[in-house]
C-alpha cells in the first residue's frame, strides 16, 4: 500500500523514520509537490516527495535493507495523485485500474509514457539495495524516472557499490544511515509530458557518533561520472533554501578522517577498481543461465509492455490518428528489442557449449585421477603378503583378518569411486580418510603380528632343550 500524506500530516507521517532525526528535507515548498509514504502489507517501506508538474519524484528517502537476492519487477501506480477521492488506497497494477480511476495519467506517469520513447524507468531508490517487501514496494512508477539504459545500468551499479563498499562499511551504525536519492527536473519532456532529469544525485547521513555526510551527483549526459561533494554544495545544486539533512547531519562537526577513508572507496569504484574481495565464481557459472533465461523471458516481456500500451495509449490517445502512431512506435520498438536478441544468440549458444565442454574434460580429469588411485591402493597389501614367511604362524588369523579388511575396503572404494564420477570432488575427501583408516589397521596388524611372534620362539626353544 501506498498513501498520499494529507496537508495536516506532519512531514511523512508513518514514513518519517527514514530521515535524520525524524525530520524530512526542508525547501520544497511547491504546490505540486506531493508526499507519498510508500507502504506496502501496511508497513513504510520508504518516502517519496512526487513532482506533479514534471512527473517524476524529485527525490526517495530510505535505508539500506540487504542486498536483493532476486529481482522481479510488476510496476504500479498511485490512484490517489490522480484521484484524491477514489477509494484505492493501496498501490495498484495499471493494467487493473480500467476505468476506475478519474483522470488517469493527468498527474503522474504511465508504462504508456515510456513504450517507443528510448528510455526506461530508472529507479530513484534502486531494488538491489532491497529485499522481499521492501524490494517489490521499489517498482513503482512514482519512484522512477527517465533514464536510457546504460544510465539506469550504471546509476544502479554505482550507487549499489559506493553503499556497500563505501558507506555502510564506514558507519558504526547501519540502521543510522540515510539515503536520499533525487533527480534535478529538464525542460527536456519524453510525449510533452515526463521530465527527463539533468542530474541524479545521492545525500546521504550517518547519524551516529563520528558521524559524516556526503554528497554525489551523476550528470545525465556522462553515464561514467560521478562526482562527490559536500551536502552543502550539493543542497547549492537544488532549490534555493533546500536543506535536506537535520543540522546538515553534523557536518560541521564531522571528522576529516572518515570522510577521506569514505571518499578513497569512492574514488576506487569511480575509477573502477576492486574494493574488497568478494568470491564471485558462483555468479560467472550461473551467469550464463540468467543470459539464456533472459533470451527467452526478453520477447514476451517486450509483447507485454506492448500490450499494456495498446490498452492504455489506445483508451487515453483522443484520435485514431495519434494511436495508430503510438502504435507503429511501439511495435518498432518490440521488433528492435527481438532483433538484438537474436543477434545475441549464437554468442550465448557459443558460451554454453564451451562451458559445457569444459565441465565434460573436468569430469574425465577426475575419472582418470580415481582411477590411478584405486590402482595404486592394493601395492601395499602385496608387500605386506610377501612378508608373511618371516612372521610365526600364529599370526595366521590376524593376516586373514587383515586380508579381509583391505579386499573389503578395496571393494568399497571401487563403489566409492563410481560414485566419485557423479560427485566429483566429494569423493576425493572421503577416500582420503579411507585410505589412512586402511593403514592404520595394516600398522597395528604388524605390531600385532611382532608382539606374537616374540613369544612363541621362546616357547619353541626350551621345548627343544627338554628334549
Amino acid at each position: 500500500m501506498k498513501t498520499v500524506v494529507r496537508e495536516d500530516e506532519a512531514g511523512f507521517a508513518e514514513c518519517n523514520v527514514f530521515f535524520s532525526g525524524r525530520v524530512p528535507p526542508e525547501g520544497f515548498t511547491e504546490p505540486f509537490h506531493v508526499k507519498i509514504c510508500q507502504q506496502y502489507n501496511k508497513e513504510p517501506r520508504f518516502a517519496t516527495l512526487y513532482s506533479t508538474k514534471d512527473k517524476i519524484p524529485l527525490y526517495s528517502a530510505f535505508k539500506f535493507t540487504k542486498p536483493a537476492q532476486s529481482e522481479e519487477e510488476s510496476w504500479l501506480v498511485e490512484p490517489q495523485i490522480d484521484d484524491p477521492e477514489n477509494d484505492l488506497h493501496e498501490m495498484v497494477h495499471e493494467a487493473n485500474i480500467g476505468g476506475t480511476v478519474a483522470n488517469l495519467g493527468a498527474n503522474q506517469a504511465l508504462t504508456s509514457d515510456y513504450v517507443g520513447s528510448g528510455y526506461e524507468r530508472g529507479l530513484l531508490n534502486p531494488s538491489l539495495l532491497n529485499e522481499e517487501d521492501f524490494q517489490v514496494a521499489t517498482y513503482t512508477l512514482t519512484n522512477a524516472v527517465p533514464l536510457s539504459p546504460a544510465l539506469s545500468k550504471s546509476w544502479h551499479r554505482d550507487i549499489g557499490k559506493v553503499v556497500e563498499q563505501a558507506l555502510i562499511p564506514h558507519c558504526s551504525k547501519m540502521d543510522h544511515l540515510y539515503l536520499l536519492a533525487g533527480a534535478i527536473p529538464s525542460s527536456v519532456q519524453i510525449k510533452s509530458k515526463v521530465s527527463v532529469p539533468e542530474s541524479l544525485w545521492l545525500a546521504a547521513c550517518c547519524d551516529a557518533p563520528e558521524g559524516w555526510s556526503l554528497g554525489l551527483v551523476k550528470k545525465i549526459n556522462d553515464e561514467n561520472s560521478l562526482a562527490d561533494l559536500t551536502v552543502r554544495e550539493l543542497e547549492k545544486q537544488l532549490l534555493p533554501g533546500v536543506h535536506l539533512f537535520k543540522g546538515s547531519c553534523g557536518e560541521d562537526k564531522q571528522t576529516q578522517e572518515k570522510r577521506e577513508a569514505v571518499l578513497e572507496v569512492v574514488s576506487q569504484i569511480r575509477s573502477g577498481e576492486q574494493v574488497g574481495t568478494s568470491n564471485n565464481q558462483e555468479t560467472k557459472e550461473s551467469g550464463w543461465v540468467r543470459r539464456v533465461a533472459g533470451i527467452i523471458a526478453t520477447p514476451f516481456i517486450k509483447l507485454l509492455e506492448l500490450l499494456i500500451y495498446i490498452f492504455v495509449e489506445l483508451r487515453v490517445v483522443g484520435t485514431i490518428l495519434d494511436g495508430v502512431y503510438s502504435l507503429w512506435n511501439g511495435m518498432v520498438s518490440y521488433l528492435k528489442a527481438v532483433s538484438m536478441v537474436l543477434i545475441s544468440i549464437p554468442y550465448d549458444v557459443g558460451r554454453v557449449i564451451i562451458n559445457i565442454f569444459l565441465g565434460f574434460l573436468q569430469i574425465v580429469r577426475d575419472v582418470v585421477s580415481l582411477t590411478y588411485r584405486i590402482l595404486s591402493i592394493p601395492v601395499g597389501f602385496i608387500l605386506h603378503l610377501a612378508a608373511f614367511p618371516y612372521h610365526s604362524i600364529c599370526a595366521i588369523p590376524s593376516v586373514l583378518k587383515d586380508m579381509a579388511t583391505g579386499i573389503g575396503g578395496t571393494f568399497s572404494l571401487v563403489i566409492d569411486a563410481t560414485t566419485a564420477v557423479l560427485h566429483g570432488f566429494y569423493y576425493l575427501a572421503g577416500h582420503i580418510v579411507k585410505r589412512r583408516e586402511l593403514q592404520f589397521h595394516l600398522l597395528r596388524a604388524e605390531r600385532c603380528i611382532l608382539n606374537r611372534v616374540s613369544p612363541d620362539v621362546e616357547g619353541g626353544e626350551q621345548i627343544n632343550r627338554g628334549l
